[in-house]
């Protein structure tokens, strides 16, 4: 008792591999389940040279754990955690160690740092990205809480998580609840992505007549270039998969009613709570709103008829005007994404470091891409920076691509395909690069109608008119 490096509460797929990750590095490892099947199978998947444990005993488990104890729990977000605690805290010491390695809100993680620290217990967010195969071989992590205490984590996450040019992903990331928000902005920033492929992959499909075999040909070119990342990579093998029993590429006969599990809306709320405007990832969560529609959308289409001209393009053209649209489109998702954490970290005291957060999302995540080791070099340039698209490296990539950006926004309109994230792109980049915004207008109307006073650019101060006299 009490010889094992660390525990898992939680044995379904990501805990039981994140557990044999840690045993291929020589981390004696226990796992709790209340599945008793679960637990037995555990011991059995690991060899001779690997110590694991597996219980359904809260009390055994605990006390497997050398001390301070090290626990990590992966169960779904919400009520299954405080369940999962209170089962854990009878047996609890101090200096002990609880990390939290789901999808938890934020403000959830914020509660539970405060109320077990009381107890003198440690409570970690982590967010943890790259599914099922990078929990076992090397996922990025998210950690936040106390920085004292995750020197007893360091050494077996270093370990465990993804390398790029040697360097672990994973890092500190900050106080509190730092470790859940990030992981947060990086699933909105996944959405945003996400969407931004589906509407390049539609325009071309119903808009030009693509084959779907011309996309995945494409997309597998593009991820060979500076737009190399996970999301291009795995939608290139996608579309490529044909249904064994038709033929068909498999995508053409999947559903699109697309789903969530609700962090790309929490990023969308909380942008706005502290004014961060991501208006690529709030579309991108729209989207998906607008697809489980599926009945509405139908009878739409029979009603709500647009006819486009049809023109004769060149392929060719084609392409590179949409790569570089898409080149452009990415950059701008990220720069949105990473002011929203400039912000919150000020806002939240979490003391975010974004160069250690463009640095662990290189490898292991599902937004890794090649233009993460940009970013990092942006910030390590100016640890300040409040938006990547300040940078003058990085304006310089953006700069000769708009161009492309809006001729192939002008393509969806015409066309009357939605391309929703795409134009919300644009419309940021345009309306960050405005010296002068219309805004006086609306301060105008709110003072009108409320009352609610102005600024002026001539004089200090608020004012209030009789705009009727």
């Amino acid at each position: 008792m009490e010889n094992f490096d660390f525990g898992i509460v939680g044995l379904g797929v990501m805990g039981r591999n994140l557990l044999l990750n840690m045993a291929d590095h020589d981390f004696s490892v226990a796992g709790l389940d209340l599945d008793a099947e679960k637990a037995a199978s555990l011991e059995k998947e690991a060899d001779d040279k690997h110590t694991i444990k597996g219980t359904t005993s809260a009390e055994t488990f605990v006390k497997l754990i050398k001390k301070p104890r090290a626990i990590m729990l992966l169960v779904p977000a919400g009520k299954p955690v405080d369940s999962v605690i209170d089962s854990l805290l009878p047996y609890l010491e101090d200096g002990d160690i609880v990390v939290d390695g789901g999808n938890s809100y934020f403000e959830d993680t914020n509660r539970r740092v405060k109320s077990l620290a009381k107890k003198n217990i440690h409570y970690f967010g982590m967010g943890i990205s790259g599914g099922e195969k990078g929990a076992r071989f090397g996922p990025s992590m998210m950690p936040g809480g106390d920085k004292d205490a995750y020197e007893r984590l360091r050494p077996i996450f270093e370990a465990v998580a993804a390398k790029v040019g040697g360097e672990p992903c994973v890092t500190y990331l900050g106080r509190g609840s730092a470790g859940n928000y990030v992981k947060m902005v990086h699933n909105g920033i996944e959405y945003a992505i996400m969407q931004l492929i589906a509407e390049t992959y539609d325009v071309l499909k119903r808009g030009f007549g693509f084959e779907t075999a011309q996309i995945q040909q494409l997309f597998e070119e593009w991820n060979q270039s500076e737009l190399q990342s996970y999301l291009l990579e795995i939608t290139a093998v996608i579309l490529k998969k044909e249904d064994p029993n038709t033929g068909k590429p498999l995508v053409d006969l999947i559903s699109d009613t697309a789903k969530a599990k609700g962090t790309g809306k929490w990023t969308s709320q909380n942008a706005m709570e502290i004014q961060a405007p991501v208006p690529s990832i709030d579309l991108a969560v729209a989207m998906r709103d607008i697809s489980k529609y599926k009945e509405e959308r139908v009878e739409a289409a029979s009603k709500l008829r647009w006819n486009d001209s049809t023109e004769t393009v060149n392929n060719e053209e084609i392409k590179a005007l949409f790569k570089d649209a898409f080149h452009f489109g990415m950059l701008t998702i990220f720069a949105q994404g990473m002011a929203q954490l400039s912000i919150a970290s000020k806002e939240f005291d979490y003391g975010l470091n974004l160069e250690e957060v463009a640095k662990i999302w290189r490898g292991g995540c599902i937004i890794r891409a090649a233009v993460l080791e940009d970013f990092r070099k942006a910030y390590k340039n100016n640890p300040e920076l409040p938006n990547l698209l300040l940078d003058e490296e990085l304006s310089s990539q953006i700069l000769p691509r708009q161009k492309a950006m809006r001729s192939v926004v002008k393509i969806g309109i015409g066309k009357g395909i939605p391309m929703s994230v795409y134009t919300a792109t644009l419309s940021y980049f345009d309306a960050y690069r405005s010296e002068s915004l219309p805004t006086n207008i609306i301060q105008a109307q709110r003072d009108y109608f409320g009352a609610h006073k102005y600024e002026r650019i001539d004089k200090e101060g608020v004012f209030h008119t009789e705009w009727e006299n």
